[in-house]
């Protein structure tokens, strides 16, 4: 006999979170602080703190060095710490009313670096199934913690962030190769985590800009891990044609950029690969970032006081407010932006979004193998240091357009080449190509909805 479900929200409602009852809003923002692991807390999947207003900030110019509004959302509040439990949930809940999945019927396999398996274990545990986050052996151990922490098995891979072709090796050959025993929640080709960022992020994107600026997204900026987040420039390009969506990638492994393969330190991104469910025909621009560059960026932040205020002038509250904020994908995202806003000249009238995907406490072990490599905690002359080369510096080297020169088709190619090993056939590859093949993908949670209320009775 199937377990019964546990009821979560829809796409609309994490769109939304107003659609749901208010009774229902508070009992989720009560547990979201007292009960960590009630399943209350699946109500609690949105950009939004389960309320109206999108959660953002806007960086400071003395900081940026730019007049274009930099506006970051945050994705620290997310249950589990992150908006990568956004996707988790969606592919999992999709296959609870899809395919009739049940707790007790699989093992539920979250391949990652570190965030999805986080969410993964979560939701897992929450929804009362029993997780296996794949992921490889050599990441902050503040995420294995958080893993094993919702009851998470670790099926650990050999290499760090950009040895992730290995985990997915592994998924395929150990669990995907398996539908009887496992449900696979494959991030890097399923395509509820499109869904989720083009509907959810994607209009969380542009609700933030429409109170700053002139009301428009100039620029969406994201690194990829999955590419899932990039699914909010297809969102955002529905409403403003002319938004550009801007790739970012570690400049130690220039895999999209020129096929390079290499080691890098930025956990959660530069996966050494084109990922399936990337809408590569709608990206614009592709850009490289220092590693140590985000590190050293994260120490800015997380410095909180005397630099950002008395060597740069920022505003003292908001100096603090940063604070904690900052992991080394989002500080990426956030050189990212100003790059972009440098390379296409914008000014003070014109935004350009980016993401927090998570937030500090899951890295201080990468600030400490930064204190080893620099010989120590940094001192303000160092931080002032940083901060102006890491930010107010950020260069317009190493930029692609992808508009250009067959950029784009390079990258299908290269997509093509690598999952058709994974047993894709080329037919559905090449349909990619299309617009028409994202948009009939995103236009299937009208079905999908009314089955999740449904299943909520």
């Amino acid at each position: 006999m199937k377990s019964p479900l546990v009821p979560g929200p829809t796409y609309a409602e994490m769109r939304n979170p107003l659609l749901l009852p208010e009774s229902l809003r508070s009992q989720a923002r009560t547990a979201l602080h007292s009960d960590e692991t009630s399943p209350l807390n699946l109500f609690n999947i949105n950009w939004k703190n389960t309320g109206s207003e999108v959660e953002h900030l806007v960086l400071p110019p003395e900081l940026t060095g730019v007049e274009a509004n930099i506006i970051v959302l945050s994705g620290r509040n997310f249950p589990s710490g992150s908006m990568k439990v956004g996707p988790a949930y969606a592919t999992l809940a999709e296959a609870e009313v899809l395919d009739n999945l049940r707790p007790g019927d699989k093992r539920v396999i979250g391949p990652s670096t570190g965030n999805f398996g986080i969410g993964t274990a979560y939701v897992s545990k929450l929804k009362g199934y029993q997780a296996v986050v794949v992921m490889p052996d050599n990441m902050s151990v503040e995420r294995y913690a958080r893993i094993r922490k919702y009851g998470g098995e670790l099926d650990l891979t050999p290499g760090t962030e950009s040895d992730v072709i290995l985990t997915l090796e592994r998924t395929h050959s150990e669990y995907i190769s398996k539908p009887d025993k496992y449900m696979v929640l494959a991030q890097f080709e399923l395509l509820p985590n499109y869904r989720f960022h083009r509907y959810v992020t994607g209009d969380a994107a542009v609700q933030a800009a429409r109170i700053h600026g002139n009301g428009r997204v100039a620029a969406f900026v994201s690194a990829p891990g999955s590419a899932g987040t990039l699914a909010a420039g297809d969102q955002i390009k529905t409403i403003w044609r002319d938004s550009k969506t801007v790739v970012l990638e570690p400049r130690e492994c220039p895999t999209l950029y020129n096929g390079g393969q290499g080691q890098h330190r930025i956990e959660g991104i530069g996966d050494k690969m084109v990922t399936l469910i990337h809408n590569v025909f709608n990206s614009d621009l592709l850009m490289l970032i220092h590693d140590e560059e985000t590190v050293r960026g994260m120490e800015v932040m997380q410095s909180g006081g005397a630099v950002l205020v008395e060597r740069l002038g920022v505003e003292p509250a908001l100096a603090h407010s940063l604070q904690g904020k900052f992991g080394p994908s989002c500080v990426c995202n956030v050189i990212g932006a100003i790059k972009t806003a440098r390379y296409l000249g914008l000014g003070p009238e014109d935004n350009v979004v980016t993401i927090a995907t998570d937030s500090y406490d899951r890295y201080p072990s990468v600030s400490q193998a930064l204190y080893a490599r620099n010989g120590g905690q940094p001192d303000d002359e160092q931080l002032e240091m940083w901060a102006k080369s890491v930010f107010l510096g950020a260069s317009l080297g190493e930029i692609i357009d992808l508009n250009r020169d067959g950029q784009q088709q390079r990258l299908q190619q290269m997509k093509e080449g690598l999952w058709t090993r994974f047993g894709y056939g080329p037919e559905y590859i090449r349909k990619m190509a299309s617009q028409d093949f994202w948009d009939e993908e995103f236009a299937r949670i009208g079905e999908i909805d009314p089955l999740i209320e449904q299943m909520r009775g």
